[in-house]
C-alpha cells in the first residue's frame, strides 16, 4: 500500500474514532464506511482498516476489492487466518466474526453491495480475479 494510503487511512480512522463516526474526509462519507480491526496472520498484532460498508439486515457486508486490484487486499488474509474480528460502526465498538460468502448467498449480497455502491461494479473485471464478499455478524458478549 502506498505511503499516501497509509497516511490518509491514518487519518480517517483518527477522525472516525474522534466524532464517533460521523462526518466525512473529501469524498469518504463516515456513514457509509466500518473500521475493521483484524489479527495479523504474521504478526498477531491488531490492524484496522476502514471499508466501505453495505447493510443486509444485521448482517454487514464489506467487499474486499483491494479497489479492483489484482490480489486480494492484506486485511482479507488476516481474517480469513482468524475470522474473529473488532468492528466499529459509529460510535459503536463489538466483536465479530467474519465469514467469506459462496454461492447464492454471495450474489445476493453482491447485489445488495452494488445497490449501495454502483461505482465498484467493473471491480471484478479489472481484477480478473474473483472478488470476495464477507459478512461481518456481531457475537454474543461473553
Amino acid at each position: 500500500m502506498p505511503a499516501d494510503i497509509r497516511a490518509f487511512n491514518r487519518q480517517l480512522i483518527e477522525q472516525y474514532r474522534a466524532t464517533g463516526g460521523t462526518g466525512e474526509i473529501g469524498p469518504v462519507h463516515f456513514d457509509r464506511i466500518v473500521l475493521l480491526t483484524t489479527t495479523g496472520r504474521r504478526t498477531g498484532q491488531p490492524r484496522t482498516t476502514p471499508l466501505g460498508v453495505a447493510r443486509d439486515g444485521e448482517t454487514l457486508i464489506v467487499y474486499a476489492s483491494n479497489n479492483g486490484a489484482p490480489r486480494d487486499p492484506d486485511w482479507f488474509a488476516n481474517l480469513v487466518a482468524n475470522p474473529s474480528v473488532q468492528v466499529e460502526l459509529g460510535g459503536e465498538r463489538f466483536a465479530a466474526t467474519a465469514r467469506v460468502l459462496t454461492g447464492a448467498e454471495r450474489e445476493h449480497a453482491y447485489q445488495v453491495w452494488l445497490a449501495a455502491f454502483p461505482t465498484t461494479a467493473g471491480h471484478q473485471d479489472r481484477a480478473g480475479r474473483p472478488i470476495p464478499i464477507v459478512a461481518l455478524q456481531r457475537t454474543e458478549e461473553q
